[in-house]
């Protein structure tokens, strides 16, 4: 059901994710979708829940400018590929609680993975401590997700986590 629910975000946005459409896409009774879960909002926290179970770590390409530049093309892949399913969630968020609370989640799971690159980058010597690996991350990330997202054209995530690692690094 899981899956039907992907299908028709990415197909339709978060209109198209009723639960009479996700019954038919699963073929399935729609007694059984409300059983599980009581509206939309629970399919999508539950795809957001899923894609957070996953066994993502963040590269290791022995430099923090070289982590964080894999980690923006991960980024910027996820928002522009073929499949939008990110997006389609992202966009989904702000009109359900439940899968926007559930993004966060997501999120907050991605940057405690992602504290291990501010630990490697000292132990290298590249950074010294403290550093907030969460904000360093949004610095690095958040110029991906707004030319994506919102000016909807290709960016340099070469140059963000250039100027990102820069910044933190000296």
């Amino acid at each position: 059901m899981l899956a039907a629910v992907s299908e028709l975000l990415v197909e339709g946005g978060y209109d198209s994710v009723t639960v009479d459409a996700v019954a038919e896409r699963s073929s399935v009774h729609r007694a059984t979708v409300y059983r599980r879960w009581a509206d939309v909002g629970g399919l999508l926290a539950d795809v957001l829940a899923a894609a957070a179970g996953d066994d993502w770590h963040p590269p290791d390409t022995g430099s923090l400018r070289g982590d964080l530049r894999a980690v923006n093309l991960e980024v910027q892949a996820a928002l522009t590929g073929e499949s939008p399913i990110t997006t389609a969630l992202i966009a989904a968020s702000f009109r359900s609680p439940a899968a926007a609370e559930a993004l966060r989640s997501f999120w907050d799971g991605r940057f405690e993975r992602c504290a291990v690159l501010v630990r490697r980058a000292v132990e290298r010597g590249e950074l010294r401590e403290p550093v907030d690996h969460r904000e360093l991350l949004v610095a690095a990330t958040a110029p991906v997700y707004f030319e994506a997202l919102l000016l909807r054209r290709p960016g340099d995530p070469d140059r963000w986590a250039e100027r990102a690692a820069r910044d933190y690094v000296g």
